[in-house]
């Protein structure tokens, strides 16, 4: 499902990956942890398309995102990639509702089928009675949980997961850990999560450990 080849990211003279290859089959959840700085997000970005790479190549569902122009990545980023941060990035004038809907709004689908395909999610998440609440109105899990609930909407491929449980207590982490587990087994679904929780190697089928810009497993 992912492939990375010879991935090399400097900033300035300052190289922070160095040659990183792996391979990600379909349905499988892998966590990505290393210490403050050694280049787990930036990894995550890349594989993700959302940042360049200094070097090296990506392929997700055997496409290679460097032969993409930059309309074809972005439509091709919103039907096969879904994305969720440590701070959620709910656009906070929208309903918990049409926050999940915007990405199937993006993608070209009614209005119709991307509000029943919503509540759908948000039903899954156990969040239907939220589905008029604006972010403020949200507790810090429930806003985490319709951030997931909007990457899967277009049903992609891969979820790229930075942080997710980073800014949530103990119960509501543990939560999302087993939401995790339990979309992997329904839907498939292939999940890369970068994180500074040890406890995410739990629900991990392996735990990729980045150590001087370089991986081990």
């Amino acid at each position: 499902m992912v492939v990375a080849q010879d991935i090399h990211k400097a900033y300035g003279k300052v190289e922070v990956l160095k040659g990183i290859n792996l391979e990600i089959q379909q349905s499988e959840v892998v966590a990505i942890v290393g210490a403050s700085g050694a280049g787990k997000t930036t990894l995550l970005h890349i594989l993700g398309s959302l940042e360049n790479a200094t070097r090296g190549r990506v392929f997700i569902d055997q496409t290679d995102l460097s032969s993409l122009s930059s309309n074809k990545l972005a439509a091709f980023r919103n039907q096969k990639m879904g994305f969720v941060f440590q701070f959620h990035q709910l656009l906070p004038e929208f309903t918990a509702l049409e926050n999940v809907m915007m990405p199937a709004l993006i993608a070209g689908r009614s209005k119709k089928e991307a509000e029943l395909d919503a509540r759908k999610h948000l039903e899954f998440f156990d969040l239907s009675n939220r589905f008029e609440h604006r972010p403020s109105e949200l507790s810090g899990g429930e806003k985490q949980r319709v951030a997931v609930a909007r990457s899967l909407i277009n049903n992609p491929s891969v979820i790229f997961a930075d942080e997710p449980t980073g800014n949530l207590d103990p119960h509501n982490r543990d939560e999302l850990h087993r939401l995790i587990g339990q979309l992997r087994e329904s839907y498939r679904q292939t999940f890369i999560i970068v994180s500074h929780d040890q406890t995410i190697s739990k629900i991990a089928d392996r735990t990729l450990r980045i150590v001087d810009g370089l991986i081990e497993e």
